[in-house]
């Protein structure tokens, strides 16, 4: 049975898989699982996509709004409040997949996959 804290546990979990939701209190929200294919995993999976379909729509959206020279100040700030909510998402779901990447062993000196810095929310860039 899946878990999305980390009480004890009869076997060694996996790495914490961060979920494309927060908590009640706006914190990053985890999953435990021992269960790669369980219904909170599968529901994380499918609400994911949903949120990267949705900002492409938005992004698509988003392009004819900012192509209009007629667009209003009210349409253009409401397109850049969605565009920032779908970025926030993608983010997410970006840091999550990445979280659960192995085998890469750069992410100790600071570096992702691809040599690029490596950052945690709310940490200062690294120069």
């Amino acid at each position: 049975m899946e878990r999305a804290s980390s009480n004890a546990h009869t076997c060694t979990p996996a790495s914490p898989r961060l979920l494309p939701w927060p908590t009640l209190e706006g914190k990053p929200c985890y999953l435990i699982t021992d269960n790669k294919g369980g219904y909170l995993s599968r529901l994380a999976d499918d609400l994911e996509a949903a949120q990267l379909a949705t900002g492409t729509d938005v992004l698509d959206l988003a392009h004819r709004v900012l192509e209009d020279p007629m667009s209003t100040y009210t349409e253009v700030r409401y397109t850049g409040i969605r565009l920032a909510e779908c970025l926030t998402d993608a983010l997410r779901v970006a840091e999550s997949r990445g979280m659960r990447m192995v085998g890469t062993g750069d992410e100790e000196d600071g570096e992702g996959p691809h040599g690029q810095a490596t950052r945690t929310s709310g940490s200062e860039p690294r120069s």
